[in-house]
């Protein structure tokens, strides 16, 4: 985890252990504001607005790290690790249930006192972040939903998981083996992609016989299963609040789908980011940047009323 980031420990439904990462400047030292927040640590004001980002399946807080520095300016940027994932606890007998997900999340925003915040999520985490909006609107006053599908997926996409995780040469001898692997290698790749080779480096530890993944591969597809064989456009038609939802032009969400969750969701706004593929956050920081950034400020640092019936798309 890079040094500008600072645990912290969140408990999630059932009592499992989650670790949150508060990203930001290291703190200044101000007497004058001694005691006056319970966390200092990060660059913006006190009363910042708050923003928690979900990664996706596999994925760690750690993903979001670029885009949390630049947030952390404005915003209380907290990335967190989701039950299963990263640092956080994967317990062998844990749900790893839809609701499981979004009720760690919810612990989270309230532990951490960000409501009501903005979610960004990737992926998994953007349908966590937007069953919560509809659960919670009370938490909840902006949506970023990045590469994520409402349409039910299917057995044969979960069979193809199922085969995937096996095709793994697990272990890695090194990071680099790693990185050749899901980069070049994996028959999942189309053409060479060196971001999608550190994506994966960054949830491998080193064991005693080479490098393996931090979660277990097992839990992933039974946290995959809870989703992939329903739709899920009813939530997405709750969600009161301001939503962008963003698609890498090679990811996994296609435009038509994509333009049709904006329509869906009350408040939907459509972004995309050419030359990226699924791992959109990560592939293109900058243009995503570019996609999300005057979304958030349209949100400004209010209850997110403002602009809130603009469609672009």
């Amino acid at each position: 985890m890079p040094d500008m980031a600072r645990r912290i420990d969140v408990t999630g439904t059932g009592g499992v252990r989650l670790a949150a990462w508060e990203f930001g400047d290291p703190p200044k030292t101000d007497p004058a504001q001694d005691g006056q927040g319970a966390y200092d640590g990060h660059t913006a004001p006190e009363g910042s607005p708050g923003v928690l980002l979900l990664h996706g399946l596999m994925g760690r807080a750690s993903h979001w790290a670029s885009t949390a520095r630049w947030l952390s300016a404005r915003h209380r940027a907290i990335a967190l690790d989701q039950r299963g994932h990263g640092r956080s606890d994967k317990p062998p007998q844990g749900a790893f249930t839809r609701d499981a997900y979004v009720d760690d999340a919810e612990a989270a925003l309230e532990e951490l006192g960000l409501a009501p915040a903005v979610l960004v999520g990737h992926a998994m985490g953007a349908l966590t972040a937007w069953q919560l909006a509809a659960k919670r609107p009370d938490l909840v006053r902006g949506l970023i939903i990045c590469d994520m599908r409402a349409s039910a997926l299917g057995a044969a996409s979960q069979r193809e998981w199922s085969q995937w995780f096996d095709s793994w040469p697990l272990p890695f001898a090194t990071l680099a083996d790693v990185r050749k692997w899901f980069g070049e290698d994996d028959p999942w790749v189309e053409r060479p992609n060196p971001a999608r080779g550190e994506f994966y480096a960054e949830v491998m530890a080193e064991s005693p016989d080479g490098w393996r993944p931090v979660f277990e591969p097992e839990q992933m597809l039974r946290s995959r299963e809870t989703w992939v064989y329903d739709a899920h456009w009813e939530e997405l038609a709750q969600v009161r609040c301001p939503a962008l939802v963003v698609r890498g032009l090679d990811g996994e969400l296609g435009r038509a789908e994509a333009q049709e969750m904006v329509r869906v969701l009350p408040r939907g706004q459509y972004a995309e980011v050419a030359d990226a593929g699924h791992l959109v956050h990560y592939d293109q920081p900058e243009a995503w940047r570019a996609a999300i950034e005057p979304f958030l400020d349209s949100l400004g640092d209010g209850d997110g009323d403002s602009n809130g019936d603009d469609r672009d798309g």
